[in-house]
């Protein structure tokens, strides 16, 4: 492999510090944003480097894979099962669920032994969170907190009977917006009231 300038090791780590925390590649208006840079500088690095055989990357969104070795683990880590509840709707509101349906295993490092309690996993249909990453059959690995930031995917409780999963973003007055990542999706506003956060999506499954 070709030597990397200064900048392309940076990008280059933190996609792979990204990849081993949240269990998904950065976008690439996630590198722009810790980084402070334009889009398009983005994929100037990226591309070079694909050039320099580092990584591998398509034009859907989250598809970056390394060319190289995974790090040691900071720490032993150990699978752990956590519960699938059911489908989770990834377009309009669907009928919550709340049925086990089985359990799936996750690495400690993504769910660590005292979040396993209260981890759980849902089964996503729908496209309006596909220009994240998150296509129709995917799994979801969610968090269960109340404690989300602004741009968070979360897990929604509308109305204490629909779920879906959106991106949270609070408004003034009150009111809560459910942002899809697809352009064919309207953004869904609520009173606050009438949201409850399930959970923080921290991570997917995805079967090929």
């Amino acid at each position: 492999m070709k030597a990397l300038t200064e900048k392309q090791k940076k990008i280059l780590d933190y996609i792979e510090d990204f990849m081993e925390r949240e269990g998904m590649a950065p976008t690439v208006y996630e590198i722009a944003d810790f980084f402070s840079i334009k889009t398009s500088t983005v994929f100037a690095h990226l591309r070079a480097l694909q050039r320099k055989n580092h990584l591998t990357r398509s034009s859907k969104a989250r598809s970056i894979s390394l060319n190289r070795p995974k790090r040691k683990p900071k720490h032993m880590s150990f699978i752990l099962p956590i519960p699938l509840l059911g489908r989770i709707n990834a377009g309009l509101p669907a009928d919550s669920l709340e049925f086990k349906e089985g359990d799936i295993f996750v690495d400690s490092s993504l769910v660590s032994k005292k979040e396993q309690e209260t981890a759980f996993a849902l089964k996503v249909q729908g496209e309006s969170m596909r220009d994240l990453g998150i296509y129709e059959d995917d799994v979801v690995i969610v968090k269960q907190t109340e404690d989300v930031a602004p741009g968070d995917i979360i897990v929604a409780l509308i109305n204490k009977e629909e779920t879906t999963v959106k991106s949270y973003f609070p408004l003034r007055g009150g009111r809560v917006e459910l942002r899809p990542a697809n352009e064919e999706f309207s953004t869904q506003v609520y009173p606050s009231s009438h949201v409850k956060v399930q959970g923080k999506v921290i991570g997917l499954q995805r079967s090929y």
